[in-house]
Parts: C-alpha cells; structure tokens; sequence
C-alpha cells in the first residue's frame, strides 16, 4: 500500500507523547508499505533533523504553521464555530503541497495525526481517497475535565478563565469532533476509555484500537542497578497544559506533606518547553526545573520514584509506560494511569487520589525499596509483555488495511 501520513510537527527526534506516537507508526508502517510523510517543521533546524527519515519513506516540509497571537486565539474563540485545534494547523503552503501530493501521487490511503490535521482529511477525501484520522485523546474530554477542574475554582481570576475557555473549547470540540467522526472512514483510538468516550458522540465511528507503547529493548534498566537518588521525577511536554495541572498540584499540595516525612527529596522536573509558572518553581534544592535532556533512561534509572499526579487528560501515557519499561517505581493518579487496561494498583505501581494518599504512597516507595523493586521487575514484565511496539504492529496493520 501507498500511505500518506500528515503530520502537526516533527516526529523525530521522538520526544514528547505526540512525536513518539507518530515516530513509531510511520517505522512500523514503512515494513511493510510505501510511506511518505507531509509534516510541518517550526524552523530549518527542525527541518534538517528529519533530514534521516528519508533513509525509509518519502519526505516533505512545510515550514510553519503560521503563528497565531494570543489575540488571535480569543478573538476566534469567540467568533468562529470551530474550536481551536482546528484552526491550529491552517496553513495555504500546506493546502498547496497536500494538494499537488494528492493530484501527482497514488496512494491508498491518508492518515492524519491528532484532531489538529483533521481537515486536510477533507481535502483528501475530495480526491476520492480513504482516510484514517489517529486521535490521541478523545479531545472534548480532555477539555471537559479541564473546564471542571478550573471552574472549582471559580474565586481565582486564572482558573475562572482557564475554565471559561475549556467549557466553550470542550462544548466546539464535541461538535468537531462527531462532524470528523462522521466523515472519515476510520478512527485510531488509543484506549478503551476514550473509544468510548468518542462512540457516545458518533455511535457508528469506525474506530480501532492501537494503543500507545514503548520500546522495551531502548527502555531497559541497567545490568547494575544504581543507587537511587533522592529525586522524585515527573517526566512530560513541561507546557501541556494537563502537564502543567498535575505539577502545581503536586508541588502545592502534596510535595509539602512529602517533605515532612523525608526532607531531602526534591523534586525534578523533565521536559520540553516548561512553562514560566514551573519555572518559578525552581529554587536549585528541593525543586529542579532540568527541562529537556537528550536520553530520560539514566534519570529514570536513578529515580526514587517517578511521580504522574494527572487531573486532566485522556488517551494513555507514554512516559508512564517509559516508567514501567525501566522498573522505575511509579506513584500516580487514577486517571494518569487510564488506558492502560490491566494495570494493577499495589502490583505494578501505587495509585492515590488526595494529596495525603499520594504523598503517603510515596513515603512507602522511598522507605520500602524492596517494595519499590518489586513494583518495579512486575512494571516492565507487565508492559513488555502487551505494549511493546513490535505487539501493536499487528493492531496498526488491520485497522490500516481495508
């Protein structure tokens, strides 16, 4: 088969959730299939790292997308009927490279990654051609847990207005996405949860599921075990907005039950682009705002713990399987451990909900490291074992071919 992928930005490197999802599709699907990649680039750096790609599929860039202001955000917020996600990716350079793709080009079928390549799904389907859209979170869901979650908050001029834009983004979304659903012909789930959560907008969706996964041969704990260090990790995109939730919420309300019971613990903070209120949480002693690191393995390594205190999300979490794959022995919440079914509190990881819990949890893991090693050896038997990619492989080739 002869697949088009379009992609919101680069795959490779393959750091954050999105890239590495994409990364690992287009590898898998270039075993077997003639792929070309259509991808925006932010800038020509970025553009020369894929420059490697092209040793297995077709390659094209197009610089961009066009930066939009914060102005520009509300202003179609509240005009335009389409939510933000859709209008994040618009581009006429695109429109033009797709289109001469689509006219010059014979493929069986275009996939496009997350809800934000959506509609160039249109574009193509004006062209005759099947279409596969790969939703990595049942995004008016993601939207509606945020809406909630900022609008207990009400007395909080940020929050309030955080939870205005989610309530009128989580009611645009729901509306996009039945639309998209309706009209494409097939839909990648990442999990269960949110399968479900996008057959209540659209019963008759064809939806498949190719879950997330890892790497267990790249993602593997050393022969010689190190010592553990007295860092608490929290490893993500540092200005995802659910991200950013779940750091606040930890650093306010739990880390100081934490650092009663074990005050050398620090905190340290892994990830792309953090934002300026994680920032201004760095103080260089009990919490270390480190940003991006080229290879997370020696810090998961060193872990005490890997800490995932999710409020808001969907899909599943690939840093908690990159967790799992090294035995890092993992505290998280409920609904950051979701999508993953089979999982099991007290077997692979602890799981708490209220900051005492959580912080309790984590007293167990640094106190109790025989504990902590068998949570770990079961954590990476139990995600080697179903969500290596080499398993979804399969799951990916019969929702592609049709």
């Amino acid at each position: 088969m002869q697949i088009l992928v379009l992609a919101p930005y680069p795959p490779y490197p393959p750091r954050g959730g999105g890239a590495l999802r994409i990364f690992h599709l287009l590898r898998i699907l270039a075993q077997h299939h003639r792929v070309t990649l259509l991808t925006f680039a932010p800038d020509a750096a970025a553009a020369q790292a894929l420059s490697s790609l092209r040793d297995w599929l077709e390659l094209h860039i197009v610089m961009g997308p066009p930066h939009r202001s914060l102005r520009q955000r509300a202003f179609t917020t509240l005009v335009s009927p389409l939510p933000d996600m859709a209008l994040r990716n618009a581009s006429p350079a695109y429109v033009t490279t797709l289109n001469n793709l689509l006219v010059s080009g014979q493929f069986d079928v275009v996939l496009a990654e997350s809800i934000e390549m959506a509609p160039y799904l249109i574009q193509a389907q004006r062209h005759g051609l099947r279409t596969t859209l790969d939703e990595f979170n049942a995004e008016y869901l993601l939207q509606r847990r945020a809406a909630i979650n900022d609008l207990r908050h009400v007395f909080r001029p940020k929050a309030l207005v955080g939870g205005v834009y989610s309530l009128i983004q989580w009611l645009k979304l729901a509306a996009f996405e039945r639309h998209i659903l309706q009209t494409v012909d097939r839909v990648l789930v990442v999990s269960a949860e949110d399968e479900a959560a996008l057959r209540r907008l659209a019963p008759r969706a064809c939806l498949h599921l190719v879950p997330n996964g890892v790497d267990c041969t790249y993602f593997a704990p050393p022969v010689e075990a190190p010592h553990p260090t007295n860092d608490l990790v929290f490893v993500g995109t540092l200005d995802y907005r659910p991200n950013v939730d779940a750091v606040l919420w930890f650093v306010h309300e739990v880390f100081p039950l934490v650092k009663r019971m074990h005050p050398a613990l620090r905190l340290r903070l892994i990830g792309r682009r953090p934002h300026r209120s994680l920032l201004s949480l760095h103080d260089d002693r009990h919490i270390v705002v480190t940003g991006e690191v080229a290879d997370t393995r020696p810090v998961l390594a060193e872990a005490a713990a890997v800490v995932i205190p999710m409020r808001i999300g969907g899909g599943s979490r690939l840093k908690l399987l990159e967790a799992l794959a090294m035995a890092t022995p993992i505290v998280s919440t409920s609904l950051g451990a979701e999508g993953i079914p089979g999982l099991r509190n007290e077997e692979h990881l602890l799981l708490a909900d209220t900051p005492s819990a959580f912080a309790h949890a984590v007293s167990r893991l640094v106190t109790d490291r025989t504990l902590a090693q068998h949570l770990g050896r079961n954590g990476r038997l139990f995600v080697c074992a179903g969500y290596d990619w080499s398993q979804i492989a399969a799951r990916l080739e019969a929702a592609i071919r049709w």
